[in-house]
């Protein structure tokens, strides 16, 4: 099977044509090397890809017919993604959730609410 066709049909994308898309771009690796999406799949082989920043690592156990339902998707991949990525994801999120581009006003009552509460603790 097609790596494209085997990252749509394990649900890691929407549509196969971002499968194809991330091939293209080079964030899909099969042994560590690039492949394109017509790269052909079998069992054993260790696919790395980066998506929303986290690179997931997953060993293909069998290959499907066809699009399988989210409670099937175990049987045709092992996910072996460290947990280290997806708690450098966690603290991305909550960084982003106190950043304030500049030039974008004064900050409203909400912030300065936030920013009281922030110094009152740290006293």
């Amino acid at each position: 099977m097609r790596i494209d066709k085997y990252l749509w049909c394990v649900r890691y994308y929407k549509t196969r044509s971002l499968a194809t898309t991330a091939c293209k771009k080079g964030q899909v690796k099969v042994n560590l090397d690039k492949v394109k999406p017509s790269r052909e799949v079998f069992p054993q082989d260790v696919i790395e890809l980066r998506k929303n920043q986290i690179i997931y690592r997953l060993t293909v156990n069998d290959i499907p017919e066809s699009r399988v339902g989210a409670k099937l998707v175990d049987i045709y991949r092992t996910d072996t993604t460290p947990n280290e990525h997806f708690e450098a994801q966690e603290l991305l999120k909550y960084s982003k959730d106190y950043y304030r581009k500049k030039g974008t006003g004064r900050p409203t009552k909400k912030d300065r609410r936030d920013i009281d509460d922030f110094t009152d603790e740290n006293q």
